[in-house]
């Protein structure tokens, strides 16, 4: 994988989810080559008291384990969280859940052991449906690749990286409000988020958008606006 790809997969945040000590420190081990941020757990309860904490934005899980099997816990992600990308590992005994784990709508499967090419297929395939381009409103396309803004035929707008996370951040919560302490939580990683530093970065990335498609909700954060 090459150095741009590696440098897409730093700043997102990863769960592992396997019963198996052994197994698992090798599994988090290898992924802390890709990710600085790498959550563990060793059964479906304990991943998703840490799913519901940290919201990685790829979950990496076994099928059988003891006390919540990985059925049962992306289940429960998936019942409000159709976004995050989740990897399972299966043997060929697991076939019996496969038809359960497609209708859940998982992205990849990965067939024990895992090796790294295998986690270099499923990684690389997260990486090209994260950088589809995504349209945000009517004629208005943002290409999170190139980091640009496309409407129709004017001159594409560059934006920031973090202007960038947040119209995408809107886009994938679409319908539901993106608070304050979401935005301070995924975009103000390095320090803490002023009310100032926020209205500036807003009054700015509305000055980039051809039309504003940023709504306010009043003390509670952002939406796209329909």
């Amino acid at each position: 994988m090459n150095e741009n790809l590696l440098e897409e997969l730093k700043n997102i945040p990863i769960l592992c989810v396997e019963d198996e000590e052994g197994i698992r420190e090798v599994i988090v081990e290898t992924l802390r080559y890709y990710f600085d941020e790498v959550y563990e757990a060793s059964d479906g309860e304990e991943a998703y008291e840490i799913y519901q904490e940290y919201r990685p934005k790829i979950i990496l899980s076994d099928i059988q384990m003891q006390n919540c099997d990985g059925v049962e816990f992306v289940k429960k992600v998936r019942e409000h969280d159709h976004q995050t990308t989740i990897i399972m590992l299966t043997a060929y005994s697991n076939e019996e859940y496969l038809i359960d784990l497609i209708n859940l709508n998982i992205n990849h499967f990965i067939l024990k052991p895992l090796n790294l090419k295998k986690l270099n297929q499923a990684l690389l395939k997260y990486l090209n449906k994260s950088l589809e381009p995504i349209t945000l409103a009517k004629d208005l396309v943002l290409d999170l690749e190139k980091r640009e803004l496309l409407y129709k035929d004017e001159e594409a707008v560059i934006l920031r990286k973090r202007e960038k996370e947040f119209l995408q951040l809107l886009y994938e919560k679409k319908g539901a409000i993106v608070t304050y302490d979401m935005i301070e939580e995924e975009l103000w990683i390095e320090k803490e988020m002023t009310s100032h530093a926020l209205k500036s970065f807003i009054k700015e990335l509305r000055a980039k958008l051809p039309f504003n498609i940023i709504k306010n909700v009043p003390q509670e954060g952002y939406t796209l606006a329909n």
